[in-house]
């Protein structure tokens, strides 16, 4: 029998908060900092080439990934849905 690698939380659910997560999408989201917290290295980067590219303007997806971060929830690098 192995324990939890959170005991703290149930097997399944990610250590990070997807209020944190939403959050800094909406106000760093042009640089990818709430996929960066979230582990979605791969998202975080391509957000911050793509506003780089289009000098600011691509920073409106990093606004709306917020915003459906905090409503529909979103999960982790590893998979596992972010916790309330």
């Amino acid at each position: 029998m192995t324990a939890p690698p959170y005991p703290q939380y149930p097997q399944g659910i990610s250590d990070k908060s997807k209020v944190v997560a939403g959050i800094l999408q909406i106000l760093l989201g042009g640089f990818g900092v709430g996929r960066f917290y979230m582990g979605d290295t791969k998202t975080g980067v391509i957000q911050l080439v793509v506003t780089l590219v289009t000098c600011g303007i691509g920073s409106i997806w990093g606004l709306i990934d917020g915003i459906l971060i905090l409503v529909n929830g979103g999960v982790d690098g590893q998979g596992r849905p972010l916790r309330d």
